[in-house]
């Protein structure tokens, strides 16, 4: 099969560990006014993709409760994939009408079922490009979240796109999965650790250069215009004081949430939030677990010396 052709886009694509602070970022350069930027567009299933995004946004037209459950989750686990595609577009501003137009444009262009990695990208880059002109603004970003690992391959497809990895402490990460999301987060210090290192470890390696910047969540909530600003440098965008307030304005995520379990923090202004909290909420044992594996690049990223 022929290498598909690089798209001539120019996205901002976020990426982090789970409870790193990727979606207050979205939100916070959601706030400039050159930039739309949304939350997580999740493609790995099924591989009929574009049949079943379409099937399940039509079921969801009609409130059809196979489709319907808390959050972006279905009733019945054979439409999870597509509706929660359909759900996650709607919380970047892409409604189904719309979508359902995207997506089949790029069946027929493609003449597939967006079965593809690189298919599936370029259905992210359409929905993307269309957020953008509906606004009005220069440039569109998403989070890839924990796919940050390929960011080689993003960047093969996106050869003008910037890459964004939000890092937290992995001990706090630790922390906050095993007391705040403990029906669906990592169930001990170790597990996070090795999950932990699986996102950090390796995009840094094999970043195109010049196009990846490392930030730490820590720093965006403690000195937000100082790591503001470096951004911005990065991206080659001016500076704009909407940066400080993204809880002044409207952002698609807060309007049609879908039960985005981060939703009513990334609304409150910037704050400290809960950094160091391992100290408190891991046991000793937890947190020389935590450290004897990931040691290194706690060191790498200046969480311990």
């Amino acid at each position: 099969m022929p290498t598909p052709p690089p798209f001539a886009s120019d996205p901002i694509l976020l990426g982090g560990e789970n409870r790193s602070g990727t979606t207050l970022l979205s939100v916070v350069l959601d706030a400039h006014p050159d930039l739309v930027v949304g939350p997580e567009l999740d493609f790995p299933n099924p591989p009929n993709l574009g049949e079943h995004i379409l099937a399940a946004a039509d079921l969801l037209t009609r409130r059809d409760p196979r489709v319907l459950g808390p959050g972006t989750d279905t009733a019945d686990p054979y439409w999870y994939d597509g509706a929660h595609f359909v759900k996650q577009c709607e919380r970047f501003g892409v409604g189904i009408d719309d979508l359902t137009t995207l997506v089949t444009a790029a069946r027929d262009a493609l003449g597939t079922e967006l079965s593809s990695f690189e298919d599936r990208c370029r259905l992210i880059d359409d929905i993307g490009e269309f957020r953008r002109r509906a606004v009005g603004a220069r440039r569109w970003g998403i989070k890839l979240q924990r796919k940050i690992q390929r960011v080689d391959d993003y960047a093969r497809l996106w050869p003008r796109a910037h890459f964004v990895h939000i890092v937290r402490d992995g001990r706090d990460l630790a922390a906050s999965h095993l007391k705040t999301v403990p029906t669906w987060g990592y169930r001990s210090a170790t597990e996070a650790a090795r999950g932990w290192l699986e996102v950090v470890a390796r995009p840094h390696t094999v970043a195109p250069q010049g196009r990846y910047l490392e930030i730490r969540y820590e720093d965006l909530v403690a000195a937000p215009k100082e790591t503001l600003e470096q951004v911005m440098q990065f991206l080659g965008l001016r500076w704009d004081d909407a940066l400080l307030r993204h809880s002044e304005f409207e952002h698609s995520l807060l309007h049609r949430s879908w039960g985005h379990p981060a939703a009513e923090a990334v609304a409150r202004p910037l704050y400290t939030g809960r950094a160091g909290r391992y100290r408190t909420d891991l046991t000793a044992e937890q947190v020389a677990d935590f450290e004897r594996l990931a040691g290194p690049e706690l060191r790498r990223l200046g969480y311990v010396s």
